[in-house]
């Protein structure tokens, strides 16, 4: 078994089509059953933020496993499955595990460094988890994975260097209205988490107010309440009420998940139209997938929208490269480690077999013996069993702690491969002493990346795997 990652991010795929194959909370339970469903899937989790959906899914057959993913993103986008090759990418393998913890580090994030990709991946696994379709594979990636972004963010200045996107589009919003957000009205539109770290960042810009808008009250009413503590005004409303705290508000961010536009052209219309407004102008953050506003919005007079698509245009969104460096060095290590104990993991289960079958031989000569020498006494018995045994160990020695050193390199599973085809160890002996679930080291199959139209192409599979075979990948 080993892991395959299908992906389309901000990277490889303009903000419309990311609109269409955004994941909602509500998308991932289905979508996780179907891919289970599939007889070449065994583990899946689906990692959805607003400018990534990547599905890691733990495969037996490295083509089937990919039409059956590439079939299911094309179902829930409405897209042909021809034109999620232009976007999505591919990671197999040990690329998967590496391609994980660059994105769990930062190094991937359209604001370089930003550390919500953290809870996202956590929640990614928890989801997978709670529907028992992470085992121990995806447990031990995504676990892995969450150690090294924390080691990332503690032993770099990678959340110096880059900021979240919250903080670029509110940078941006400053700009607009004149240099900062002091004093000023702000309205947040949904109180999820990029909510909340919206609420985080209008406080430290000592905004005067901040009026929030949810669905559910109650989540709206913490929200406000996390503004109250922290000195600044806060009232909720609800999202019939949007128009109204639109117009009493200088900046607005919105980010609700929600499928269709939250605030519409009317919504826009009335808040500009309301006494008092004058001719105060209002900037947008909307860090929805799907956009939560009306792309008309953006054509009012006086009115300015900064979205997902402009912030991937945004300079500010690199870390300094020192840092960058930094945090792939890190990356880099801990992969090491984590492959090198995956093919550890791995081979385990054949040393143990093998050492089983030596001891189940020795017991039955032992056996044998009994019946053609019954008059030795117990002393002579004990000191030939104890001899048999002291040379069964030390034929083994050499070659088990020998071929534990090797399965730490790449391709060490073929060590592992080789003891079990000359000791004749059967796939079920090896199999009672291992985990029900196999994990990545499983790496007979070469590391396979790049677009999703070259993993399909069986040809182009061929070429890489000779291409590494005589180092020129």
């Amino acid at each position: 078994m080993s892991v395959l990652l299908v992906g389309i991010s901000h990277r490889s795929a303009p903000v419309p089509v990311l609109e269409k194959v955004a994941v909602t909370d509500t998308d991932r339970p289905k979508l996780t059953d179907k891919m289970l469903a599939s007889d070449k899937i065994s583990e899946a989790m689906i990692v959805s933020t607003c400018n990534r959906v990547e599905i890691y899914a733990v495969v037996d057959a490295f083509h089937g496993a990919l039409a059956a993913v590439s079939e299911l993103l094309a179902e829930h986008s409405g897209l042909p499955v021809t034109e999620l090759h232009k976007h999505a990418y591919v990671r197999y393998s040990e690329a998967a595990a590496e391609h994980l913890f660059s994105v769990a580090s930062g190094l991937d994030s359209m604001v370089v460094g930003e550390q919500q990709i953290l809870g996202q991946i956590r929640t990614a696994y928890a989801a997978a988890d709670a529907q028992q379709a992470a085992g121990r594979t995806l447990h031990e990636l995504a676990q892995q994975a969450l150690r090294v972004g924390k080691r990332v963010h503690s032993e770099t200045g990678i959340d110096a260097a880059g900021a979240s996107v919250v903080s670029v589009a509110l940078d941006k919003a400053a700009n607009f209205l004149g240099g900062d957000l002091k004093g000023r009205t702000a309205a947040v539109i949904g109180a999820g988490a990029m909510g909340g770290l919206a609420v985080a960042h209008l406080v430290r810009a000592e905004v005067g107010s901040i009026v929030v808008a949810n669905r559910t009250r109650d989540r709206a009413e913490r929200l406000a309440e996390t503004a109250r503590a922290a000195g600044v005004d806060a009232e909720v409303v609800g999202f019939d009420d949007l128009a109204t705290a639109l117009s009493r508000a200088d900046v607005a961010v919105t980010c609700t998940g929600a499928v269709g536009a939250v605030v519409t052209l009317a919504d826009a219309h009335r808040a500009l139209a309301q006494p008092g407004r004058g001719e105060r102008p209002l900037a947008i953050c909307d860090l929805g997938l799907p956009r939560d506003v009306d792309t008309a919005v953006a054509g009012l007079p006086g009115v300015q929208v900064f979205d997902m698509e402009s912030l991937q245009r945004d300079p500010s969104a690199g870390a300094a490269a020192s840092d960058a460096e930094a945090a792939r060095k890190i990356v880099a290590a801990e992969l090491s480690q984590y492959l090198t104990a995956q093919r550890l993991a791995e081979v385990t289960p054949t040393v143990t077999a093998l050492r089983q079958r030596a001891a189940e031989v020795v017991e039955g000569e032992l056996m044998r013996l009994e019946s053609r020498l019954p008059d030795l006494d117990d002393g002579q018995r004990g000191e030939v069993a104890r001899t048999v045994r002291r040379v069964v160990d030390k034929l083994l020695h050499a070659p088990t702690v020998r071929v534990k050193q090797l399965a730490s390199t790449p391709g060490g599973d073929q060590y592992a491969e080789a003891l079990r085809e000359l000791f004749e160890l059967s796939p079920g002996s090896v199999e009672a002493v291992a985990t029900p679930t196999k994990d990545l080291s499983s790496l007979t199959d070469p590391t396979l990346s790049g677009d999703l139209s070259a993993a399909l192409d069986p040809a182009v599979t061929t070429e890489l795997r000779a291409s590494r075979k005589d180092g020129t990948a």
